[in-house]
This record gives structure tokens, sequence and C-alpha cells, in this order.
């Protein structure tokens, strides 16, 4: 990969849509079919003004192959989406999750051990945010971590809040 020195860590559920949002259709957050364009035309904002790279650590991720190609029609719909904005996926974090953390959905336990395990190998990253609404465990990450309300999903406080946190 090439040098980077600005990274978004970004997670879907919760940032790009909303429970507000989603009261109104009655449906499952995670069936990829809630996302709002408004919130991915925020994070566009952001990546525009900051240059910054977006890399996936929400489980959304899974529904990618290895070139980052969807796998799924809502992962194809965020794509489309993210092309609109100008946004380009460009990797995501590895997975660390265990059978028990799966079945039970605590994503939440592993997700900052994902996050500075992709940064132990990407050394050349100078400056990174987590936009996430989990409280992720570790105060390390809490320190570079947006975190929205997912009754309201990423707005735009969250956004000049993360452009000053990577410029």
């Amino acid at each position: 990969m090439d040098s980077i020195c600005r990274i978004i860590f970004l997670d879907i559920d919760g940032v790009l849509n909303s429970n507000f949002w989603n009261d109104t259709h009655q449906r499952e957050l995670s069936d990829g079919t809630l996302i709002d364009m408004d919130k991915v035309a925020l994070l566009g904002s952001l990546v525009k003004r900051t240059g910054a790279k977006v890399v996936l650590h929400s489980g959304w991720r899974f529904w990618f192959d290895g070139n980052f190609k969807p796998l799924r029609m809502e992962a194809q719909k965020l794509v489309d989406m993210f092309q609109k904005e100008g946004i380009e996926l460009y990797d995501v974090t590895p997975d660390y999750t265990t059978e028990e953390i799966r079945r039970t959905k605590r994503f939440s336990l592993v997700k900052a051990k994902e996050i500075l395990g992709w940064l132990d190998i990407h050394k050349e990253v100078q400056s990174w945010i987590v936009i996430d609404d989990l409280d992720l465990h570790n105060e390390h990450v809490r320190h570079h971590q947006i975190k929205t309300d997912q009754e309201v999903g990423l707005t735009r406080q969250d956004v000049e809040r993360a452009a000053a946190m990577l410029l």
C-alpha cells in the first residue's frame, strides 16, 4: 500500500444510519438498506477536507472480498453511495473475533485491538480517528474516537471535531 498520512476507521451502523431514521422504517439497522445519503455526504466532506483514507472496521467489512469488491447487495449500495461522494474504501481491519464474540454480537470487545493491529502494520500513519457509536473499551483508542449517537448518526459537529483531530 502506498504512503498514507491520515486514516478514518469507520463503523457503519449508528454512524451512516441511525435508530432515529430506522424507527420510521421498522427494520434491523444492519440489514444494509438504511444507509443515509446525508450522512455519507458528511463523511465525503471530511474525506475531501482532510485527504484521509477510509478503513472499514465495521462488521460490514465481511461483506467484501479480499479486493474490496462487494459480496452482498448492501455492500454494493454502500460502494455506490461512497462513489457519489468521492469516497474510496482503502482497507479493512483484521478480524480478531472469536466464536463467542460472533455468537453474542459483542464486537466492541475486539474493535480496538483490530484497529491497533492495523496501525501496527501501517507505521506511516500520522493521524487517525475512529468514528463509531460504541464504547471500544480502550483508553488510547478513546482519545482518537468520534463517538456518534446511534439515535442520530454522524453530525456536522462530529465532522468538525474529526477534521480538527486529523489535521
